[in-house]
């Protein structure tokens, strides 16, 4: 056997329940099986001074399954003593539980036409992207049937957020479950708060392939921007989605219930469209005033949106969608994304350079442009932009919460995004990590070679 990387064991860690949630007894050691069918690894509970041991071999269909849990060993050599016969070295993997179904492979297309976008996974630039989608595939409690076709095929964008939000509900050390149809997740943290979320994305009126598709420009002008197309599409797809009264579930009854956001509705839409749905949400429209010579950032209230429908603004400020507790958004749901984790964490690069370019968000009061950036991935200065040493699932993940909630999601629940809620009247943003990035694009280049592959084919923050 050999030590299991830190890195690699975060990602094998999002397929147990509480992903990186150890609580008071945290790893302090890992080891993987020569043949990488296995991993254990060896924990100390720092408040009962005792020592526990976690194994985990993969299944006939490569998902993980936990073959030993103890937490009463009294000395670190007796742990590590019993790993070898836990990892069985050479061993075939463990055969399906009773009543299990088989879970299909992800790159098994069969019969099936697969998208232009799952096909990019099979480029050398895109190999550790694969690598990750896969690997929280695997790591998905109860993926519905449909999943993996779905994924090769037209619903592509949807499963790649349904599996980012896995990742990044785990990476927090939550209790993610799948024990209904619908909604698509139940999260829960140690401390007895709960909720349940449904994944949606912001799709076109009209489908266009999304490879090598042209960016589209934001509108130049910034009402309709913030006012006009995105966010119209932004309401009618959580209204589509409040339509279905998830709410009156009997198992989401009296709890919250969150609709968690990515935006697909135009090429490169994403690194753009973020404010539209903050515009949307709380029926405001941001505007720069002078104060004693003072640029000042103020919020203008509005109650339609712009174009003919004059769809109404501000599905939180009033009590008129209390069944909704919160929506959670993010501007990097992307192909690029699950390369960057991947490489910022050390994956093998094989010959190719993967650069940042973006923007900052400027903390500095008032400040109203970000600070670009561009930054090698690889480098030094980009993997310690976070505490973990590499780019965390959760560094771009909003979530906007609703003043007039009946059942409103603590903040704590998810310790690790960024949070807008209202404080004193106002809308206020609270952050976990110190770096947040506004926007972005990732650039791939083959080092042999002096021409540039755009890594986010259809927009990436």
């Amino acid at each position: 056997m050999k030590e299991l990387p830190q890195s690699l064991f975060d990602v094998y860690a999002l397929a147990l329940p509480r992903g990186h949630g150890f609580g008071s007894a945290p790893p302090i050691g890992a080891w993987q099986s020569d043949d990488g069918l296995a991993y254990a690894v060896i924990t100390h509970d720092d408040s009962r001074g005792v020592l526990g041991l976690l194994a985990a071999r993969r299944r006939i269909d490569q998902t993980w399954e936990i073959v030993s849990c103890d937490d009463g060993l009294s000395s670190y050599e007796e742990a590590y003593s019993r790993i070898p016969a836990l990892l069985k070295e050479g061993e075939p993997p463990e055969s399906l539980p009773p009543n299990t179904a088989y879970r299909p492979f992800l790159h098994d297309v069969g019969t099936r036409k697969p998208s232009d976008i799952f096909k990019l996974l099979s480029k050398p630039s895109h190999h550790v992207a694969a690598w990750m989608l896969n690997q929280l595939y695997l790591s998905l409690p109860n993926p519905d049937a449909n999943w993996v076709s779905d994924c090769q095929t037209d619903n592509f964008h949807t499963r790649l957020w349904e599996a980012q939000l896995l990742a990044s509900f785990r990476e927090q050390g939550l209790m993610v479950s799948q024990p209904h149809p619908s909604p698509d997740f139940l999260i829960s943290n140690r401390h007895g708060s709960e909720a349940w979320l449904e994944a949606v994305t912001a799709n076109p009126n009209e489908r266009y392939n999304h490879v090598n598709s042209t960016p589209i420009d934001p509108p130049q002008d910034r009402k309709e921007r913030l006012l006009g197309g995105a966010a119209e599409r932004f309401a009618k797809t959580l209204g589509n989605k409040l339509d279905r009264k998830y709410h009156e579930l009997e198992h989401v009854s009296g709890k919250p219930f969150l609709i968690a956001l990515a935006d697909f509705h135009a090429s490169s839409s994403m690194t753009w469209s973020r404010e539209a749905l903050i515009c949307y949400l709380y029926g405001i429209y941001p505007v720069v005033k002078m104060d004693a010579g003072i640029q000042l950032a103020c919020a203008e209230s509005v109650e339609s949106l712009l174009g003919k429908s004059a769809f109404p603004a501000g599905l939180f400020a009033d009590n008129q969608h209390s069944e909704l507790s919160a929506v959670i958004f993010t501007n990097a749901c992307s192909i690029a994304k699950f390369n960057r984790v991947g490489v910022s964490a050390g994956a093998l690069t094989k010959g190719l350079k993967y650069t940042r370019i973006g923007e900052f968000y400027d903390r500095t009061p008032n400040a109203l442009k970000g600070i670009p950036f561009c930054l090698d991935i690889t480098s030094r200065e980009y993997r310690t932009l976070w505490p973990q040493g590499y780019e965390p699932w959760c560094a771009e993940l909003e979530v906007f919460h609703n003043p007039y909630a009946k059942h409103p999601v603590k903040l704590e629940l998810l310790p690790e995004a960024t949070h807008w809620f209202e404080k004193n009247g106002e809308i206020v943003c609270s952050s976990f990590y110190e770096t947040a990035i506004l926007c972005s694009k990732t650039i791939i280049q083959d080092e042999s070679e002096p021409t540039l592959e755009i890594g986010d084919l259809y927009g990436d923050c």
